[in-house]
């Protein structure tokens, strides 16, 4: 991380919500000054930039937000709590819509695209082919590549770095960090934090935010079964075992990560190891996470004496809850988090957000008790109309689908009211 990168510039989309980020919206009540020192430890103290900004924790979404902000001119630092930048490597599938979002950053992540999706469910089968293809990610390396980008942008990234506590401080807030070299404790005088260290957020707990629930994502890396392509993953719908579904994503034309999301962690592993023995798969390693859940609505800023606590990604709950994907949310949530420390508070990318999250809940409740006669009939009713709308819009684009696939298959709609009205297994997960 020490190493001096050139000026880059991100190729960013022309929508109005993010074209703060190429200066063509000005902040409505923000006024940016250079870059100064802010930090003061027990014994010393320097003046305090009242507009500057402490991102805690080196996540993708924590990243983003500091490249974000950092290209606007704001005096930026990021606080991570690993002493070198090698998160663990986990193998991840999004929709195109990172591209829009990152651009170039995007790029060096990539390990493969998906083109198609083949659904599994009691014997039937069906086949979704993709108009714009999803993308097969490599975790550590998108971390890596965001860091950079928020270097290149101004920002400072600090590792070794562990957040300690937050206090305000007459006009602004105190944050704390522990340096892992030697113990010894830094404070930072900053007016904005912004809390993207994951779900176990310590710095949402001291700002006050409640614990959130998380789910155990659990996969292994499999060698690909000679009858799949590369371009195509698959998808199991198995209730018994969960909830969600098993996914086969290929990272190239010989490996494929396979993995499920369960609710608690001893069975999703037994459940996971069962799996791969009945398909005569060895995994070649395992890859595992604990993912927030979404089940209302995180507000993001709390105000803390005369300065603010902002949340993106993970540590806001900023998760897809049908298939618990957070990479672009999270983008999402960075984009809008953004935009309302810039804007005085107001930010369309939040209220949009908020909108896109609330549906996939909705669409969840609707899910989570299906059983495999449910699914068998899903599969059965999905004509070629229903198809064709799954095929051109993604789940980042959760409205545009449900609107679209129930005009073209209304028996769905039946369906999915009869999953919310169903009795069982409640909609609940154990709190961790």
């Amino acid at each position: 991380m020490g190493r001096e990168h050139p000026a880059r510039t991100f190729p960013w989309p022309r929508s109005p919500a993010i074209q703060f980020a190429q200066g063509r919206l000005q902040p409505k009540k923000m006024t940016l000054e250079p870059r100064d020192a802010e930090h003061v430890s027990h014994s010393t103290a320097s003046r305090t930039d009242s507009r500057s900004i402490a991102v805690v924790g080196g996540s993708a979404a924590g990243l983003f937000t500091a490249a974000l902000l950092a290209r606007e001119g704001c005096p930026v630092r990021v606080f991570e709590r690993i002493e070198a930048l090698e998160p663990d490597a986990r193998t991840l599938i999004v929709t195109n819509r990172m591209r829009g979002l990152l651009g170039r950053a995007a790029e060096r992540s990539i390990v493969n695209e998906i083109r198609r999706f083949e659904l599994f469910t009691d014997g039937r089968a069906a086949t979704i082919a993709l108009k714009h293809p999803d993308l097969i990610i490599e975790r550590r390396t998108l971390i890596q590549g965001l860091a950079e980008e928020a270097q290149s942008a101004g920002a400072s990234v600090e590792l070794g770095r562990a957040f300690h506590g937050l206090h305000p401080n007459g006009r602004g807030l105190v944050l704390e960090v522990e340096r892992h070299s030697d113990g010894s404790r830094e404070e930072v005088r900053t007016s904005t934090i912004v809390g993207g260290d994951g779900a176990a957020s310590r710095v949402a707990r001291a700002a006050g935010w409640a614990p959130l629930e998380t789910v155990p994502l659990v996969q292994a890396i499999v060698p690909l079964p000679k009858d799949m392509l590369p371009d195509t993953a698959r998808v199991w719908f198995v209730p018994q075992d969960t909830p969600y579904f098993y996914w086969l994503i290929p990272e190239s034309p010989t490996r494929g990560a396979l993995g499920l999301i369960g609710e608690a962690g001893p069975d999703t592993r037994q459940h996971l190891e069962a799996f791969l023995e009945k398909r005569k798969l060895d995994p070649i390693e395992f890859q595992g996470a604990r993912i927030p859940v979404y089940k209302r609505w995180v507000p993001v800023r709390r105000q803390i004496g005369e300065g603010s606590v902002y949340l993106v990604g993970d540590a806001a709950a900023q998760v897809k809850v049908t298939t618990v994907g957070g990479i672009v949310t999270g983008f999402r949530g960075a984009l809008g988090v953004a935009q309302a420390i810039l804007n005085g508070g107001s930010s369309g990318e939040l209220r949009t957000l908020r909108r896109e999250l609330d549906l996939h809940l909705l669409l969840r409740r609707s899910l989570h008790d299906f059983q495999q006669a449910d699914y068998s009939q899903l599969v059965d009713l999905l004509n070629d109309p229903a198809k064709q709308s799954l095929a051109e819009y993604s789940r980042d684009e959760a409205w545009k689908i449900l609107w679209r696939v129930c005009v073209s298959q209304p028996r769905l709609i039946l369906l999915g009211l009869r999953g919310l009205l169903m009795r069982g297994r409640s909609f609940r997960w154990p709190r961790t």
